[in-house]
């Protein structure tokens, strides 16, 4: 079956995907943000996923005021690059998985999360920098990639609890498809940031850093963080954050922190990074191959 076997989080600062697009990564200002993840892609480069699930928020390139689906999966084959108004970045198509994400829709939907089905759909620097960032500027995207885009840009969005949930929702799912596949989960966005108003810039580094912790020790804590707090801890562009909750929703209970990354500022944004997998169960090994000897010892008595 499939198996989800790790999640990552990250920003998606669109001035990130400007200076990676611009070649300014080596610039003071940007290199230490870049040498950040470093070790995220000699991570990724050796786990080699087949799939991963892109966990994003549209910038009204996708989809405007006129329609804002809540949760919207991609099932199409291919997902051009958004014109986010200055012409789209020069990043590859991502390519998607169709057969996985409409089991995944299907699962999902009779598991009574309402998704809205995206069988055509251009995707931004929500979805693209933190590929860039786990996998470098490649000429073509090294797997395919299912994007769910979350609206965190209207009010209301999804709380903290109901993006967990999906995760899960989405685990189910993932775990009843026949095909042998290893899936990466991408949660990105925030951390905390405020783009306009009195409060422009602000930076929580305190919140944000309860927050990484929590990501691994507590993560139901999390959930119950409301709209209002975000905002106010976070600034209004913080509640991006639930989008990491539906990566961890689909993780087990306990985890490995592989790595974690966190600076400011990037752009007028906090930028924070988290690699986690399942926790390794000690003896694994051990007791299935026991197992297996049991087994055949079994069939040679006639059991």
């Amino acid at each position: 079956m499939a198996r989800i076997i790790a999640g990552v989080s990250s920003s998606h600062v669109p001035a990130i995907g400007a200076a990676i697009d611009n070649k300014r990564t080596e610039e003071p200002y940007w290199k230490r943000v870049f040498s950040g993840f470093e070790k995220s892609k000699a991570w990724m480069a050796k786990t080699k996923p087949d799939v991963v699930i892109g966990i994003y928020n549209d910038h009204a390139s996708a989809f405007s005021v006129e329609m804002i689906p809540t949760f919207a999966l991609g099932c199409a084959a291919e997902f051009p690059p958004a014109d986010e108004g200055w012409g789209p970045r020069p990043v590859p198509v991502v390519k998607g998985h169709p057969e996985l994400a409409s089991h995944i829709a299907t699962s999902v939907i009779l598991d009574e999360f309402d998704l809205t089905i995206c069988n055509k759909m251009e995707v931004d620097h929500g979805l693209t920098v933190p590929l860039n960032l786990l996998f470098g500027s490649p000429s073509t995207w090294p797997c395919p990639v299912i994007p769910l885009a979350v609206n965190v840009v209207q009010f209301p969005p999804p709380t903290a609890h109901r993006c967990y949930m999906l995760g899960k929702a989405i685990r189910r799912a993932v775990e009843s498809y026949p095909e042998d596949l290893r899936v990466v989960m991408f949660g990105t966005g925030g951390m905390s940031h405020q783009i306009s108003g009195p409060r422009a810039g602000l930076i929580n580094s305190k919140f944000d850093k309860a927050f990484l912790d929590n990501m691994v020790k507590n993560p139901k804590k999390l959930t119950q963080i409301s709209h209002l707090e975000f905002m106010r801890e976070a600034g209004a562009e913080g509640i991006e954050m639930v989008m990491w909750l539906v990566m961890r929703g689909a993780m087990d209970e306990k985890v490995d922190e592989v790595y974690r990354f966190y600076t400011v500022p990037a752009s007028n944004t906090a930028v924070g990074h988290i690699i986690l997998e399942n926790k390794k169960r000690a003896g694994t090994a051990k007791h299935k191959r026991a197992a297996a000897l049991r087994t055949n010892r079994d069939v040679r008595r006639g059991k």
